[in-house]
């Protein structure tokens, strides 16, 4: 079993991703790690090469800057790597999300048990959104608790956007792909970079979404929401999290609820009473 790994990169320094880290911990999976990256303003590409690994391979990119519509221009150069991938298995992984090495066993366990099964053609995520600082996660309907990202290498697929995968049957029409589990968690660590990186980051991006940059304030968010993490994260995240004792984040004890947060707060009641996950999936689980 041959494993790619891939992702896609644009001034990761910069924006405040743990991209470094984030490759690391998919490495011990990975027989290559392809890379699409992108023009830089930092020293993104200089880090990567000072990862020293010689199963990664980067691919230098040009952006569309003028593809404006949903994030599209992140799907094309999600697919400028994942084309590039000559493994069974291509393996996606952004460069806010991490793995924890307790997890790598059960991972590879999943890619052999279902290599061979044409019923599974990708295998799925748990997720922790970790939200404000690091003892923190984001736990409702608005935040997707499962994404699949692995994928066979051997089937007809491309990707609207950065978070998920359309199989192809035919020509003019798509599907999510048929997936089970990977029996792991995926650590996303996007939104506990400092307020101002993230800043930075949507006043560069929106255009891509055709969007105005928003302002980004950690705080305006329903503490309802909001989890106190329990468990360990993986090590190597240890030098970003550091060794201080967290409490909980707290949110504006002024923030409203929106309408949206309303119709999460319902689903979530729902959820309870019928243990089920009202979350949106991007793939059908089949086993």
């Amino acid at each position: 079993m041959k494993v790619s790994g891939f992702t896609f990169l644009r001034n990761g320094e910069l924006f405040g991703y743990p991209f470094i880290e984030s490759i690391k911990s998919a490495l011990p999976l990975c027989d290559e790690f392809i890379i699409a990256l992108g023009p830089c303003e930092d020293d993104t590409r200089a880090m990567l090469e000072g990862i020293g690994d010689d199963k990664i391979k980067i691919i230098d990119t040009e952006w569309n800057e003028v593809m404006s519509d949903r994030g599209f221009v992140y799907g094309q150069q999600k697919m400028i790597a994942h084309y590039n991938c000559t493994g069974d298995w291509a393996f996606y992984i952004e460069g806010d999300e991490v793995l924890h090495e307790d997890d790598l066993p059960a991972i590879e366990a999943s890619m052999e048990n279902h290599l061979h099964d044409n019923e599974v053609e990708a295998l799925v995520f748990d997720y922790l959104h970790f939200y404000g600082n690091y003892q923190t996660y984001a736990w409702s309907p608005g935040w997707y608790r499962r994404a699949p990202r692995i994928i066979k290498n051997n089937i007809r697929v491309y990707s609207p956007d950065g978070l998920f995968f359309v199989v192809l049957d035919k020509n003019k029409k798509g599907r999510y792909p048929k997936a089970a589990l990977a029996n792991a968690t995926m650590y996303h660590y996007g939104w506990v970079r400092p307020e101002e990186a993230m800043k930075i980051k949507d006043q560069k991006v929106a255009r891509y979404w055709n969007e105005n940059p928003r302002e980004t304030k950690y705080d305006n968010i329903y503490q309802g929401f909001l989890r106190k993490f329990e468990k360990s994260h993986p090590k190597v995240m240890a030098e970003c999290i550091g060794s201080d004792d967290i409490d909980i984040f707290q949110a504006n004890p002024q923030y409203k609820v929106t309408k949206r947060d309303k119709r999460h707060l319902r689903q979530m009641k729902i959820e309870g009473l019928l243990g089920i996950d009202t979350c949106k999936k991007h793939f059908n689980l089949v086993h």
